[in-house]
């Protein structure tokens, strides 16, 4: 697939399926973007369908078919939208570390394919309120499903999800306690975690 020229062809973009209840239009929005009147359209669309694919289907379905609908904040980011975002200190990375991470349709140094999604769980925000609760979801996701990495941010617990084809599996946070709170290596990253998320909805297959 060509990158869109047209508005029509935005349009058909955007109705590509990526799983049973995400299209790729839901990742298109970006603050950034719009308020700077910047395309955020994908320079390789099969590419960033492959990995938005991934990202949906093995991470954000099973997440919604657990706790209910998803909060999106932010999904796909265009190369030159996120270029923009990060010389003028709008909380972007340089492109070199943000692809095959918010930039899904560029592969990494090492040639393996991402993509990251910003995500609010709402039945986390209505069930729990102290600070640090945010860890009850991490460990229920590391236990759960197969995310590449988590950062977890102080509003409304949103956290970075990603897909990569070469998972590093390291989970870490903006929000009390901040820093790692485990990848590969540290003590309690395996085992069972269970009595951090007592009481949370089971994973539906």
């Amino acid at each position: 697939m060509k990158k869109p020229g047209s508005m029509k062809g935005l349009e058909d973009l955007g109705r590509v399926r990526l799983s049973q209840n995400f299209f790729l239009r839901d990742f298109l929005h970006s603050e950034i973007a719009d308020f700077y009147r910047i395309p955020n359209i994908p320079d390789d669309p099969d590419l960033a369908i492959e990995a938005g694919t991934r990202l949906c289907e093995e991470l954000l379905e099973p997440l919604q078919q657990a706790f209910g609908r998803l909060h999106i904040r932010s999904g796909y980011r265009s190369a030159e939208v996120n270029q923009f975002g990060n010389r003028n200190k709008l909380n972007c990375s340089t492109n070199e570390r943000t692809a095959a991470d918010h930039i899904w349709d560029r592969r990494d140094a090492e040639g393996f394919i991402g993509a990251t999604a910003c995500v609010v769980v709402p039945w986390l925000v209505d069930h729990y309120r102290d600070e640090q609760d945010w860890q009850r979801l991490a460990w229920w996701i590391h236990d759960h499903l197969p995310y590449a990495s988590l950062c977890f941010f102080p509003k409304l617990w949103a956290f970075n999800i990603q897909w990569h084809e070469r998972p590093r599996r390291i989970i870490q946070s903006y929000v009390s306690p901040r820093g790692i709170l485990t990848r590969q290596g540290m003590a309690n990253w395996e085992g069972d975690h269970s009595q951090f998320y007592g009481g949370f909805p089971p994973l539906r297959n």
